[in-house]
């Protein structure tokens, strides 16, 4: 297991490398900030003048081993628009958009779990149907959209819950069902057809021959193995919950690290922007990294020698 485990931490090295080049070069291709720190009446000597004192003026192989020299030791570069140490910035907002991703893969699979369970155990029943209908319309609707329709419902017309801003636990329940139901929707599908696949299958037969209780059969075998499927989609969906909080946070006014990257791509804040998809980068391998490890304690046939 710890060989397994430092393998792939050497691997995650490798893709934050790859990572940081590609953002390296996009962020570049978006146009030159320097004329944004200016006046508009700025002449074209003042922008070369900024760009020289920003260091945009130098080949982009200088400009990427310059960045890669001090991230290595910690320093991402200080905020073009805020002149604050741009790690320091993410790191400070990412715990509340963290908060709104793990508020909304529970939501979803609260929503998921028993109504995948219940759609497999009675197969065209009104349960059934209704989860149908529901993944249709979760996968349907933009989350944009559906945020907005909360806002008038819930804010708007019976004010029985804050539109905007980060506080308890009434700030996060509209923005963690607009960022959870599309994930709701996907998992109760692959649930339910995974469960009714694994209730199929000869192991099945065996225990009800021999008489074990359906909850027994259900919950100590079938949904073991149903799993394994339906965990690989949770991991996966932590990186859609990632570019859902974006647009989440930005509708509900949401002071996480997915509204500063939409202000610094206004801003072109290109510090603050490399250093975001960097920090989202590790958290996106250690989920990865942890789904791997639990595919190991589902089902010991898969080896994580």
């Amino acid at each position: 297991m710890r060989a397994y485990i430092g393998r792939r931490l050497l691997y995650s090295v490798f893709v934050l490398v790859g990572v940081s080049i590609i953002v390296f070069l996009l962020v570049r291709l978006t146009g030159d900030p320097a004329g944004l720190m200016l006046p508009l009446d700025a002449t074209e000597a003042d922008v070369e003048r900024m760009r020289r004192a920003l260091g945009f003026d130098r080949p982009l192989f200088v400009q990427y081993g310059d960045f890669v020299f001090r991230a290595v030791q910690g320093d991402f570069g200080t905020s073009i628009r805020h002149q604050q140490p741009a790690m320091e910035m993410v790191l400070g907002r990412l715990p509340a958009t963290l908060q709104l991703m793990g508020m909304a893969l529970a939501v979803a699979l609260l929503i998921a779990l028993p109504l995948g369970v219940l759609s497999a155990l009675y197969p065209n029943s009104l349960v059934d149907r209704f989860g149908v209908v529901m993944a249709l319309v979760g996968q349907a609707v933009p989350n944009f959209f559906l945020g907005i329709v909360l806002i008038l419902v819930f804010s708007v017309q019976l004010g029985m819950l804050p539109s905007s801003g980060r506080g308890g636990l009434e700030h996060l329940l509209l923005p963690a069902i607009t960022l959870g139901t599309a994930s709701a929707a996907f998992i109760n599908r692959l649930l339910r057809s995974s469960l009714r696949e694994v209730l199929g299958t000869d192991y099945i037969r065996t225990a009800r021959a021999k008489g074990r209780s359906r909850r027994e059969i259900v919950f100590r075998h079938a949904l073991r193995n149903a799993g394994i499927p339906v965990l690989t989609v949770i991991g996966l969906q932590i990186v859609q919950l990632v570019g859902g909080a974006i647009v989440t946070e930005t509708v509900f006014a949401y002071p996480g690290a997915g509204l500063l990257l939409v202000q610094s791509l206004g801003n072109r804040d290109i510090p603050v922007i490399q250093a975001f998809v960097l920090a989202i980068a590790v958290v996106v391998t250690l989920v990865n990294l942890g789904v791997d490890v639990l595919y190991g304690l589902l089902d010991p046939r898969i080896s994580l020698a």
